[in-house]
């Protein structure tokens, strides 16, 4: 492993109080999250004792009112907690932002007393959240979906499967769109499932490529049965609920995607100064010179796209362009860099003894999940030249 401890990511922070957020977040990765990363990693374990302490630490809400135990941080400053979080070890980056889209629903379009029942609890009470739009036959074509909620009598009766759900199986409450009318995206509702009801289970874990602590499963809801209370936003609003959600929660995967290439530019820096070959460190030659400079290059500009996106959102402007942007880029931008820093340190590179081929085989999710990078083009091309012609 290199000894040259690398350089914290130097941060423009509107204020003295995310200057001390970034701190304890930093503190809390050094100490609790990068030590444990590969050993849990590799024993597929999820840190939920972690996610405890986050709460208890104000981190798993705060994007949203101090009023419900929300932050009140702005996103500019949360999306810069999350990639610290995801350098660190993505598992835990990425069920930040996970939870935080879970929450998302409520938060942005609950009625004042389901915020003031269920908020507080979930955004710090230790809480973990789960986000249930996907479907095994309804993926990037989500106004598709066939789980079905029926009204019976105060209640709703929920039936279906929900696919590549994260903390599918271990998390406290899931968000769930359901269709409750007609076919297509005017049909969708949104749902707060408790993670203990009645009816609702998860299938084993998918075995997958990478991120292996972080559980990822079918959840399925036979009969599930939820009081009208619990139903989030108008009927027939799920749809657009959802892609709202997925707007900020593009620019969270945007995040965990520049933490992720800082920690694999790290590591290829620091072996590239330590190893010599030729009688000097491998960093003097210029064909590596030129490609640690891209690396950085393409991370500053992922960096920069998503925190400008961010303001967007801050200020109440349209940022679903640039949130689709930033997610294409910074994850296109993870893969590049991961992929280089296993090439920098040649063998050992490929080796389970260095992180990098780690970082390589997790960046790959991030050009996938909450929408792959191709779903992102065609989102930007619409903002672009409008909706394709029928």
């Amino acid at each position: 492993m290199p000894d040259r401890a690398p350089e914290p990511v130097d941060r423009q922070l509107p204020t003295d109080e995310a200057r001390d957020l970034i701190s304890l977040v930093r503190d809390i990765a050094r100490r609790e999250i990068a030590p444990k990363a590969a050993e849990e990693e590799d024993a597929g374990r999820f840190p939920r004792e972690l996610f405890t302490l986050l709460s208890q630490s104000g981190l798993l809400g705060l994007p949203y009112d101090a009023e419900y135990g929300g932050g009140d941080q702005p996103y500019e400053v949360y999306l810069q907690v999350l990639e610290e979080l995801a350098a660190a070890r993505l598992t835990v980056g990425l069920g930040v932002s996970v939870h935080t889209l879970a929450s998302y629903a409520l938060a942005a379009f609950g009625a004042k007393e389901q915020q003031a029942e269920y908020l507080p609890a979930m955004l710090g009470g230790g809480l973990l959240g789960a986000y249930c739009l996907s479907e095994p036959s309804s993926g990037s074509d989500a106004a598709s979906l066939r789980t079905r909620a029926v009204r019976d009598g105060d209640d709703w009766v929920i039936t279906g499967t929900k696919a590549w759900i994260t903390h599918g199986g271990i998390a406290d409450f899931y968000t769930v769109m359901a269709r409750t009318g007609e076919e297509g995206s005017r049909g969708i509702s949104a749902f707060l499932v408790p993670g203990d009801a009645e009816g609702l289970g998860a299938a084993v874990p998918e075995k997958k490529m990478g991120m292996k602590g972080s559980p990822t499963a079918q959840v399925h809801l036979d009969g599930v049965r939820v009081p009208d209370a619990r139903r989030i936003g108008e009927e027939g609003q799920g749809f657009a609920i959802a892609l709202s959600a997925l707007d900020g929660g593009r620019l969270g995967i945007a995040a965990c995607a520049i933490g992720l290439a800082q920690a694999a530019l790290d590591e290829a820096l620091g072996y590239a100064t330590e190893r010599r070959q030729f009688g000097k460190p491998i960093a003097d030659f210029q064909g590596l010179r030129f490609m640690l400079a891209d690396m950085a290059t393409q991370i500053e500009a992922g960096r920069a796209l998503y925190l400008a996106a961010a303001r967007l959102r801050d200020a109440g402007r349209p940022f679903a362009k640039q949130a689709a942007m930033a997610k294409l880029h910074c994850t296109d931008t993870a893969m590049q860099v991961t992929t280089d820093a296993v090439q920098v340190l040649g063998g050992y590179g490929y080796t389970a003894d260095f992180p990098a081929e780690r970082l390589m085989r997790e960046a790959k999710v991030l050009q996938i999940v909450e929408g792959t990078n191709q779903i992102q083009r065609m989102v930007i091309a619409r903002h672009l030249a409008g909706p394709e012609t029928r």
